[in-house]
């Protein structure tokens, strides 16, 4: 009998002191989007599966292995197992392709895979995508290349490689499908049965299997770049030196083709130097908008794991530069106390300003140490004396510094002034401690 009470395998619960981490990364993927002119969209959990079919394509390991799908009266469904499709029928059920174009959209969202958990690749999974439509220009690819880096700057997110390809259009990729399907046919009896299965349907994907056999079969296929049409050799050329240009550096992988069927062209993944980790992978699809029919749009975009971000941000020991949202408790003693603690944690949360107090009955012996576990910047204990007087005292919980405070709307002020010397104080750490780091 399964344990109700222990989340399913490769799904995780995030508790109260890991949010922060989300919640920042969140914000940051909001922030830089918006910087590129992305607006956010939303869309369901589950799609009719024959758009994922179609979209994403039956010959890969997404639809052939890991879909999660069910059945509702006559319709058939899936969790969705990535963010592009969707956006594309998004896209098309809204009549947003008759938008003024470029179309900018991004998307923070889970997704359902089931894959073999394993560190940085869960069953539900989260992603911060980015899609484009409307534009052919090479300048876009780059655009979208450096959108992502520009997230992993703002992240702090170091030591990434950026590797890219081209994968051709529909029209110079039949030369390449046959010239991979005669290779993999003389080495067929070491592939997996899904690649055999693969070998007449669509002989690309088994560049992407999994498996160690079928991996080392393919290190000597035909390279893709040896068979790209005049159009496409141009148009990589052009994204190549758009990239040189924005001084993003980069190598050209004639080995990525990426997981997924729609994809055209440009192809690209940032990945991890030190875990061998892709933490974001992303294209061009010219020709999904038109397969699930609609109109000729192209299109590219991107997809970053939010799990692979928090793990490489925790390796690297990133600051996740959350603001500190547990601001100013008051311990109090006696139900005057209290009374007052209310009040006053009233107006600071008024004026935006983050106030809590005491809820159980505490000593204030328990208090302080409560305040002091969960984090909270400032102190105010209120007792008789403290009432009788109507001061207190405003106690820095860092330093243990003191300063004394008025119980009235006068202690707004106070409270506000020590929050920005504390960040100045903050700031000007961060900035010491990058002159040492550069010197």
């Amino acid at each position: 009998m399964a344990n109700i009470l222990k989340a399913p395998r490769g799904t995780m619960d995030v508790l109260p002191d890991k949010i922060d981490k989300w919640t920042y990364i969140e914000y940051t993927a909001r922030e830089t989007a918006n910087l590129f002119g992305f607006k956010e969209i939303r869309f369901p959990t589950f799609e009719s599966i024959d758009l994922f079919r179609r979209g994403v394509g039956e010959t890969t390991d997404v639809v052939q292995k890991e879909m999660f799908t069910f059945t509702h009266g006559n319709s058939n469904f899936a969790l969705r197992p990535e963010g592009t499709a969707s956006t594309v029928r998004l896209v098309l059920s809204n009549g947003l392709y008759n938008d003024p174009m470029p179309l900018k959209l991004f998307y923070i969202t889970s997704c359902f895979r089931g894959e073999r958990p394993q560190a940085g690749r869960l069953r539900e999974f989260h992603q911060f995508g980015v899609e484009l439509f409307g534009t052919a220009e090479p300048s876009a690819d780059a655009e979208i290349i450096l959108l992502a880096k520009t997230m992993f700057n703002n992240l702090g997110i170091k030591g990434l490689r950026l590797e890219i390809n081209s994968i051709g259009c529909p029209n110079c990729r039949k030369d390449y499908q046959n010239a991979l399907r005669e290779y993999f046919t003389s080495k067929q009896d070491g592939l997996c049965d899904t690649c055999k299965s693969r070998l007449e349907r669509n002989p690309m994907r088994i560049l992407d299997c999994k498996s160690p056999e079928c991996q080392k079969i393919a290190e000597a296929a035909p390279k893709v770049t040896d068979y790209i049409c005049d159009d496409c050799r141009t148009h990589f050329e052009a994204v190549q030196n758009q990239l040189k240009n924005l001084n993003v550096d980069f190598i050209v992988n004639t080995s990525i083709v990426r997981g997924l069927d729609y994809y055209t062209r440009t192809v690209f993944e940032f990945i991890d130097e030190k875990r061998g980790l892709t933490l974001c992978g992303g294209g061009r699809y010219d020709g999904l908008v038109s397969q699930l029919g609609g109109p000729e749009l192209p299109a590219l975009g991107f997809a970053m794991g939010l799990e692979r971000l928090i793990m490489t941000m925790d390796e690297q020991g990133c600051s996740y530069e959350t603001e500190q949202n547990k601001t100013v408790y008051f311990a109090t003693i006696g139900d005057a106390a209290s009374k007052k603690a209310a009040e006053l944690a009233l107006k600071l949360r008024t004026e935006g300003i983050s106030a809590e107090y005491d809820l159980v009955g505490r000593s204030m012996k328990a208090q302080m140490k409560y305040a002091n576990r969960k984090g909270f910047a400032f102190t105010v204990a209120i007792g008789d004396n403290e009432l009788n007087s109507n001061t207190a005292e405003l106690k820095n919980m860092q330093t243990g510094e003191t300063i004394p405070v008025t119980l009235d709307d006068k202690i707004i002020e106070a409270i506000d002034n020590a929050i920005v010397k504390e960040t100045m104080k903050e700031l000007e750490e961060t900035i010491e401690k990058d002159k040492i780091f550069n010197s």
